[in-house]
């Protein structure tokens, strides 16, 4: 599974009709099984293209391909920045939403109950999204995510609004999932340190449209106790150094 970015540009009009830049000439690919992280300013166009890929938005010029083919709608799993869950369905019926949208894949709820034990959820399958943590949360709409069955996942920055503690956790448990399925996944973050721990390699996004690819040469797979190697405290000190220095 490859997704190939080439040439994208979006716009938008603002309310004086005046257009606004948001993405230029953007490229960029990600292979099978890899993690890539996408960091930069706000306002840099980083949720733009998560909802360019999902299809949410069409680019202005320039292709988007997935698997030599041009992307559509219902490609590609989501997990946007709010975990979205319907308050008035449990969390087995969260998750099972998925089996009803896409009639090709469908999920037994035994197959869900295996996936909220390995969450540490089991005893939460006829809960309502009002009982649960946001940790707890997030993990669920994870789920219903990877659940759809398809090989590329799109992250928006799902651990922001964590407490500290909760998003290291929740570092370990993505990656223990990632590094068993291998799917391929494209994370949007503002947390230098999260970017470092998780990802293959990075895509920094600078306010001039240009991207820089940075590689991130740590091996896997990745303990918490990594976070306080000289390695990744210096790749997040470069990457802070690199955005602090940036003209707007």
């Amino acid at each position: 599974m490859t997704l190939e970015i080439i040439n994208v540009s979006y716009s938008y009009k603002n309310s004086e009709k005046q257009k606004n830049d948001i993405i230029s000439k953007l490229n960029f690919e990600i292979s099978i099984g890899e993690f890539v992280s996408i960091i930069g300013r706000s306002g840099t166009g980083k949720s733009t293209i998560l909802k360019l890929i999902t299809g949410l938005l069409k680019q202005d010029e320039g292709e988007i391909l997935l698997n030599n083919k041009a992307i559509k709608l219902g490609d590609v799993g989501y997990m946007p920045q709010r975990d979205l869950l319907l308050p008035w369905r449990t969390i087995m019926e969260n998750i099972m939403i998925s089996s009803e949208i896409q009639k090709e894949r469908q999920m037994t709820k035994e197959e869900v109950r295996e996936w909220l034990n390995r969450a540490g959820l089991i005893e939460y399958e006829d809960a309502y999204p009002k009982h649960l943590s946001g940790g707890m949360r997030q993990r669920v709409s994870f789920l219903r995510a990877l659940l759809t069955g398809k090989e590329l996942l799109l992250l928006d920055e799902p651990f922001g609004a964590l407490d500290a503690l909760t998003k290291k956790e929740m570092h370990a448990w993505l990656l223990s999932i990632w590094q068993e399925f291998k799917k391929t996944v494209l994370f949007i973050t503002h947390d230098l340190e999260e970017a470092c721990f998780l990802s293959d390699r990075i895509l920094l996004l600078h306010p001039n449209k240009q991207v820089e690819e940075i590689e991130v040469n740590l091996k896997r797979p990745r303990v918490l106790k990594m976070l306080h190697e000289k390695e990744i405290i210096t790749l997040r000190q470069s990457l802070e150094k690199k955005i602090t220095n940036e003209k707007i």
